[in-house]
């Protein structure tokens, strides 16, 4: 790729260590990479050498948005009857049964329906916690989808092995054996995980939950990520319910539990985490263990408002998660930083937690929850991972303060977001897929499964 210059920013927001802001600012990258960020001033001599010049005007600038916890199967089954106004335990056992019908194509079709839904609300690399595998499905299903819509993808061989028969929560049909488990999640490492900087693929570790794996596999899924030298991904602590499970079935707390089995260190990170006390957030500050915080997820099981003042102020690193599309029900990231920031100011007061900090937990916190170094601000060396937001359209206009205004008013997507420096989203429509093709696919399996159920 040839050079490019994005020129006449109404603010460039850096997410640096010092959160520079460049009023009128510009940036230059190539082959993926940034090359130079500056005023509008500093960067006018490299217009003439630029292969293509992005005018900027009326936006503010920002990294792309990193989604720390996802399962994106579960954007066909959105608003599902009988799993509407229930806890998550309850929740699980309404869905099962559906997710035991999926097929390969339908976890193609989902995958690309959530990541489309991402990246048009400004998301540039998602994680995806996928741990049902009926019908021939494979995690390849989910790998394939990703590339065609052209986000960065952590996807994660996810697990169940403990079903009803043996105190779990998950059906008989839908757990695997823990050595096929294990064999399964060398293949796709092997196959598809990439540690280089600049990635657009990685693949983790991700037994599903305490409650539907055994203590053996947990503790032999912590070993084989280490011994691969990749990261470890599960869910923790995610509402009451799950906190009595591990008090009753291990006789200690999730974060006890957690780190007795390896599942804590800066290879790890847990979702949701609503229900840890402060002697577990301690344990994760001291330990570099990290969090993704689903909001909007949390508000509609209602398993309550996590800790997140408390876990940062400790040093927990902590990114965003939108979670499961059928436990939201939505994608949108921008959305769910400003539900971040508005739960912390309910419990903890309207001063308790500033829009930047939001967007940094959105940007900068979820690049670090996942490892990414190289992404999550906008610097030289780092990947041209970026978004252009409108700010002069009728959601956000009127707007003084226009960092502050993307999660006080919020435009309703993402004009361009682009990825390694390559356009995913222009002009607020899809580039690297077809909206048609991915809806009709979506339709399909989507009558398929409500034909079946």
């Amino acid at each position: 790729m040839g050079l490019t210059l994005v020129r006449n920013a109404d603010c460039l927001v850096l997410m640096d260590d010092a959160r520079r802001e460049i009023a009128d600012g510009a940036m230059v990258f190539r082959d993926g990479a940034i090359e130079a960020v500056g005023s509008g001033a500093e960067l006018a001599p490299l217009a003439d050498e630029a292969d293509e010049v992005i005018d900027a005007r009326g936006c503010v600038v920002t990294p792309g948005l990193v989604n720390t916890h996802h399962h994106l199967y579960q954007t066909l089954t959105r608003a599902l009857p009988g799993a509407i106004n229930v806890s998550l335990f309850g929740w699980l056992k309404r869905l099962y049964p559906i997710w035991a019908q999926y097929r390969p194509e339908d976890v193609f079709a989902a995958t690309q329906l959530g990541l489309a839904e991402l990246a048009l609300s400004g998301c540039t690399m998602s994680s995806d916690h996928h741990y049902l595998f009926p019908e021939g499905v494979r995690l390849d299903d989910s790998i394939h989808a990703a590339r065609e819509v052209g986000l960065r993808f952590h996807a994660t061989r996810g697990s169940m092995s403990v079903g009803e028969s043996k105190g779990g929560l998950p059906p008989d049909c839908v757990v695997e054996d823990e050595e096929a488990i294990l064999a399964d999640t060398v293949r796709v490492i092997d196959a598809f995980h990439d540690p280089d900087d600049g990635a657009m693929l990685r693949v983790a570790v991700a037994p599903c939950s305490p409650f539907s794996v055994s203590t053996d596999l947990m503790r032999e899924s912590a070993s084989l990520a280490r011994d691969k030298r990749v990261m470890m991904h599960t869910h923790l602590a995610e509402d009451a319910d799950d906190v009595a499970f591990s008090l009753e079935r291990f006789g200690c707390r999730p974060g006890q539990y957690a780190d007795d089995l390896g599942w804590t260190g800066p290879d790890v990170w847990h979702a949701h985490c609503v229900q840890l006390d402060a002697q577990e957030i301690g344990l994760f500050a001291r330990t570099r263990t990290g969090v993704a915080h689903c909001p909007c997820s949390n508000c509609r099981l209602g398993s309550g408002i996590a800790p997140v003042r408390a876990m940062t102020d400790a040093g927990v690193p902590v990114g965003l998660g939108v979670d499961g599309s059928a436990s939201n029900d939505s994608g949108h990231l921008l959305q769910e930083a400003r539900q971040a920031m508005l739960l912390q100011r309910v419990q903890n007061g309207a001063d308790a937690f500033d829009p930047r900090e939001a967007l940094w937990l959105a940007t900068r916190g979820g690049a670090q929850v996942l490892g990414r170094s190289d992404c999550g601000s906008l610097e030289p060396g780092k990947r041209a991972d970026f978004v252009l937001w409108d700010v002069g359209d009728i959601p956000s206009l009127g707007a003084w303060d226009k960092v502050a205004g993307l999660l006080l008013s919020p435009p309703s997507g993402a004009r361009d977001v682009f990825v390694e420096g390559r356009a995913v989203v222009r002009d607020r429509d899809l580039v690297t897929v077809e909206r048609g093709h991915v809806i009709e696919a979506a339709s399909r399996s989507l009558s398929r499964l409500m034909e079946l159920a």
